[in-house]
């Protein structure tokens, strides 16, 4: 289906606003998907957040210029799917992860902050834990001292417990071992 001008003119301004919030834009390769697998894909990125389109390849590159994302231009070329998303991660991993179970995806390439990342960097860059595994793993490690802290504390407070009552039960002992001498 052909577009008109003001189509275009509204395909590259949504395009080009998702871009302007965007960390990561990965571009695949979607040749011989069938419509069922890619509706599968379409849910799994709007589940993680991710702006996922088929775009004319002219538009796409016009909606990258001038911008951090515009070195991906050159490689808009053939059937691209792009996978936009505000998250540094979340694009990359969601088409990585298609790209595993379905063959006929194949990652061209990505850009992150201004990087281009070749097919080996977008699957590095999708092996990176979500932003909330980072964090749980941050606070785990913050929490390890204190807990250790308070171990250490309590064993300290159960060892003087038990060292206070033997004192305690031989000094009656004591005094009645004195008591019986005298």
């Amino acid at each position: 289906m052909s577009l008109n001008l003001n189509d275009k003119k509204a395909v590259v301004a949504e395009i080009s606003a998702k871009v302007a919030s965007a960390q990561t834009i990965v571009v695949a390769e979607y040749r011989g998907i069938q419509v069922g697998h890619l509706t599968q894909l379409r849910a799994k990125a709007r589940d993680q957040g991710v702006y996922l389109r088929v775009l004319k390849n002219t538009l796409a590159r016009r909606a990258v210029e001038g911008t951090a994302f515009a070195s991906l231009a050159s490689e808009m070329t053939g059937p691209l799917i792009y996978s936009i998303s505000d998250d540094a991660v979340a694009a990359a991993k969601v088409i990585s992860d298609f790209s595993k179970t379905n063959d006929k995806l194949v990652v061209k390439a990505g850009n992150y902050a201004g990087k281009s990342l070749d097919k080996a960097a977008v699957t590095a860059l999708a092996n990176i834990p979500s932003r909330e595994v980072l964090l749980a793993q941050v606070l785990g490690m913050m929490l390890v001292p204190v807990a250790s802290f308070t171990r250490g504390l309590a064993a300290l407070a159960a060892k003087k417990a038990e060292g206070a009552e033997p004192v305690a039960a031989a000094a009656p002992a004591a005094e009645s071992t004195e008591a019986a001498a005298e």
